[in-house]
């Protein structure tokens, strides 16, 4: 959510900003959050003047009845009685053009980067960089699934009985290497100087009016029927809400934060979940990263939570690259974000492991996260998220990029403390 000062002082730029991202639909509320503000600060200095008067005039009265002037005494008494419906008037319209103000406000997407470059959508993403060499091998990479089926590692017929498409039955090695991976993610980050942490699975309505546009909302979040609750889509939006309402000592700043959950999303608008398949998924696993930090130091941070991910995947042998999100593709929170994709030798293309976005102010301003600073004032926090990883997608880069030409799939020296050992995963007889 923006500053209200900034739609006062400089509505051109925030008009700008939505040309930019392309919501030009979004143009009117400009005009309407601008005035509604007047009119809101207008009834505020009504109340104010009148709350003064009526100070003024009680204070009369206690004179007046003190001196014994008790006709003028109550004539002051029915004009504060006056007063009164006035003032909860005033307080009602008050209250009415605040909502309203908020409703507006969150429609309206935060201030882009300059660095950002201008497109649509994400096909107008541009490449930043290129980590490992993305080699094709000389044998045939079988699908993802395939490869797990030989492994006797998935099962998703059963997973369609039991819940539907987007649903999946993880076995033996590939059970395994799925929880290695994310076990050697936890570490990872540890060892990084990350705080771990186990959050909530199901968080409030304010909590996810706070960290999330309505539109990511009604993509994305299952509703827990007739309770207050929502399951989580990612582990950032509880580790966000850790903090709502809370006024943070700037001594404890920057806290860099790596959170493990089960993730749950509906994916609509996805163009169907696939039958066989765990790229696109109702259900699954990740390892989050989490910044929370003064406002000089997020653009720092935003670089060091990206860079985590691509050495992540360095480790585990899959080569990556990263992609700066355009204004169109960037969801209305995100100040900057830049996808890090892995290498599909199948595919003989790059496909999304993980997402890395600064997001500013916006979710603070939403959720009430402020840092404490007696010299210049309290001021909003900044909120940075990125993912280190997230099987089982990360599985399908896992599994093309180590498989060997005998059917038989690798395991670096990284992750083997986290298979007992193992240096390779080989097929049952």
């Amino acid at each position: 959510m923006l500053d209200i000062k900034l739609l006062r002082t400089e509505p051109e730029l925030v008009r700008e900003n939505l040309r930019k991202k392309f919501q030009e639909e979004k143009l009117p509320l400009v005009d309407e959050v601008v005035e509604l503000d007047r009119r809101s600060r207008e009834a505020r200095a009504k109340g104010d003047a009148l709350r003064n008067r009526r100070n003024s005039l009680s204070k009369e009265i206690g004179v007046a009845m003190a001196e014994d002037r008790r006709e003028d005494a109550e004539r002051k008494k029915t004009l504060v009685t006056e007063m009164a419906q006035e003032l909860a008037d005033l307080e009602a319209l008050e209250e009415k053009l605040a909502s309203e103000i908020r409703e507006k406000m969150m429609r309206l997407p935060n201030i882009i980067d300059p660095s950002v470059p201008i497109g649509r959508n994400d096909g107008d993403n541009v490449e930043v960089e290129r980590f490992g060499e993305p080699a094709v091998p000389d044998f045939e990479i079988p699908y993802h699934v395939d490869i797990m089926e030989r492994f006797r590692g998935i099962d998703l017929d059963s997973a369609r009985k039991t819940s539907g498409n987007g649903f999946y039955y993880l076995v033996g090695d590939i059970a395994r290497l799925h929880s290695a991976v994310l076990s050697y993610a936890r570490d990872f980050m540890i060892d990084r100087g990350f705080t771990y942490c186990i959050p909530p699975f199901m968080i409030r309505e304010n909590v996810v009016s706070g960290v999330m546009s309505f539109a990511e909302r009604a993509s994305m979040m299952y509703k827990i029927e007739g309770e207050d609750l929502y399951l989580i889509g990612t582990s950032e939006h509880s580790m966000i809400g850790k903090f709502i309402d809370t006024l943070i000592d700037e001594e404890s700043l920057p806290q860099a934060w790596t959170s493990y959950s089960p993730c749950f999303r509906k994916e609509v608008g996805a163009h169907g979940i696939e039958e066989r398949g765990v790229y696109r998924i109702h259900q699954f696993e990740k390892q989050e990263m989490i910044v929370v930090c003064k406002p000089e130091e997020s653009s720092e941070w935003f670089v060091k939570l990206y860079r985590n991910t691509v050495d992540f995947f360095r480790s585990l042998n899959v080569p990556v690259r990263t992609l700066e999100c355009c204004s169109g593709d960037l969801a209305d929170l995100k100040v900057k974000s830049i996808d890090v994709e892995a290498w599909s030798p199948r595919q003989h293309k790059y496909f999304e492991v993980g997402s890395c976005s600064n997001l500013g102010d916006a979710q603070a301003r939403r959720l009430g996260i402020r840092v404490k600073n007696k010299e210049k004032g309290n001021y909003f926090a900044h909120t940075l998220n990125n993912t280190v990883t997230a099987p089982p997608r990360m599985l399908i880069a896992f599994l093309e990029n180590n498989l060997k030409e005998d059917g038989s799939v690798a395991v670096p020296a990284s992750l083997r403390p986290y298979m007992g050992g193992t240096e390779a995963i080989v097929c049952p007889a």
